[in-house]
């Protein structure tokens, strides 16, 4: 946690609005080709790009600058293989009781099921924690503010920093979740909040032939 009452410059490069255009088209045509995907290579992933990526979540805005997120990097097979098992428990009693027939309808496209082979195949899996409390180097609690939407613009910002770097990624919220903080051991003011699963595509892969809503479907300027 970094806290400070002392201010500084901003560093900010103004740029013409012609920059700015080419800039903000790039970005979206690059955001627009990141699909989902369920199908992964077990290449490694470069150490490096993982903690890029981590440190530009790490520059999301949060409430009171708490930052209440904690990112646990797993590519340990045997954890990862942990993992998987207790997830498919939850996912089977999802699809088999939980889980509306409306819901199932919508999720059929997608052409999902309880089984998650991804969480052994992929190289990396990182498990996103929503802070509740920081914990001082004295052990004194300080409540954080705003965690839901801190660690959810956090998790979009590394989405995109992954996907900028030429990996694929797959979010992942069984539910509950209760079972990763157990096996990653985790304090119990942490709460599992997302666990996104990253890597290569495998070759070939396929992903659904889905659309995206149109700007007018989904902004309205005023």
């Amino acid at each position: 946690m970094t806290k400070s009452s002392d201010f500084i410059p901003l560093e900010f490069n103004r740029q013409d609005e012609e920059s700015m255009l080419r800039e903000s088209l790039e970005f979206y045509q690059l955001m627009s080709r990141r699909r989902t995907i369920r199908e992964f290579s077990q290449q490694n992933v470069p150490q490096a790009v993982l903690e890029n990526a981590l440190k530009a979540a790490g520059t999301a805005p949060s409430g009171a600058n708490m930052q209440p997120w904690h990112f646990v990097v797993v590519q340990d097979a045997a954890v990862k293989k942990r993992i998987r098992e207790a997830a498919e428990i939850e996912e089977r009693e999802l699809y088999e009781h939980r889980a509306s027939d409306e819901w199932l309808q919508a999720l059929s496209p997608l052409g999902t099921d309880a089984n998650k082979p991804f969480l052994e195949v992929a190289p990396v899996l990182i498990a996103i924690f929503l802070k509740k409390f920081t914990v001082d180097d004295s052990g004194k609690k300080h409540k954080n503010y705003y965690t839901a939407e801190s660690v959810g613009i956090a998790t979009g910002v590394l989405i995109s920093a992954l996907h900028k770097s030429g990996l694929g990624t797959l979010t992942h919220t069984p539910s509950p979740m209760k079972f990763l903080g157990e096996i990653l051991q985790r304090p119990a003011y942490e709460r599992p909040y997302l666990l996104l699963v990253c890597g290569y595509p495998a070759d070939d892969v396929m992903v659904p032939n889905i659309k995206r809503r149109s700007l007018h479907e989904i902004c309205t300027f005023i």
